[in-house]
C-alpha cells in the first residue's frame, strides 16, 4: 500500500496554501484515508525557471503512492509542463489526483489514464503552436512599425558590476590580477574578463 502525499504550491500568500491543504484533507477525510506526508513547493518572487521539480518530487515518491493536488494548475504553470508532469509520474508508477478537475490518473495503463494524457499532450502540441504563432506575429508587427529587435549591434549589455569600472580600472593599474578581483567583486573570471573587454578598461 502506498502513501498519499499532498501537493501544496506555497507563494507569498499564505492563506492560498491553507486553502489547498483544507481541500486535501477534506477530499482524504470523504475517501477515508490520511495524508501521510505534505510536500510544498515554495514560488519564487520573480519568474524563474524550475527544471529541478519534477526530480525533487520523485525523490519524495515511490512507485504505488498517490499525489493529491487540489488543482491541476498548483502543480504546473502551463498545459505543456503539466502534461510531462503526468506522464512522469506516471511512468514511475506514481497515481495522480486533482481535486477540482475530477481527474484520477492511476499509474497503471488503464483507458482513463490513456485518454486523459493523450488529451494533455493535444492540448500541450496547441499552445506550442498558439506562443509560437504569438511571437512571430508580435516580432512582425514590430518589423512592419520599424522597431529595432534585439540589442543593438556593439552596445554591451548590463552587468552586475555596472557601477565599479573605476574600481576595477584601479586595481588593474594597481597589477591586482584578474583573478583577485573576479573574487573580490564576486563574479566569475569569465564574467569579469568579458566586463573589462566590453567596457574597455584595461
Amino acid at each position: 500500500m502506498g502513501r498519499t502525499v499532498g501537493f501544496i504550491r506555497g507563494g507569498v500568500d499564505t492563506k492560498g496554501e491553507q486553502i489547498q491543504r483544507a481541500a486535501i484533507l477534506m477530499f482524504c477525510d470523504q475517501k477515508n484515508f490520511k495524508v501521510d506526508r505534505w510536500y510544498q513547493k515554495e514560488i519564487p518572487q520573480r519568474r524563474t525557471k524550475n527544471p529541478g521539480l519534477m526530480d525533487a518530487l520523485l525523490n519524495e515518491l515511490n512507485s504505488g503512492d498517490t499525489l493529491i493536488v487540489s488543482e491541476l494548475s498548483k502543480l504546473a504553470r502551463t498545459v505543456g509542463k503539466i502534461a510531462v508532469m503526468v506522464t512522469t509520474l506516471q511512468e514511475n508508477g506514481v497515481n495522480l489526483v486533482s481535486i477540482k478537475e475530477r481527474i484520477n490518473i492511476n499509474s497503471r495503463p488503464d483507458i482513463q489514464s490513456k485518454v486523459i494524457i493523450a488529451v494533455f499532450g493535444m492540448l500541450s502540441e496547441i499552445e506550442r503552436k498558439l506562443i509560437s504563432e504569438r511571437t512571430r506575429e508580435g516580432l512582425e508587427s514590430a518589423r512592419r512599425q520599424g522597431k529595432l529587435l534585439g540589442r543593438p549591434k556593439g552596445v554591451p549589455g548590463k552587468s552586475r558590476l555596472d557601477g565599479r569600472e573605476g574600481e576595477i580600472r584601479g586595481m588593474l593599474s594597481k597589477g591586482v590580477t584578474k583573478a583577485n578581483i573576479a573574487r573580490m567583486v564576486g563574479v566569475s573570471w569569465p564574467a569579469l574578463q568579458n566586463f573589462i573587454r566590453t567596457r574597455n578598461l584595461a
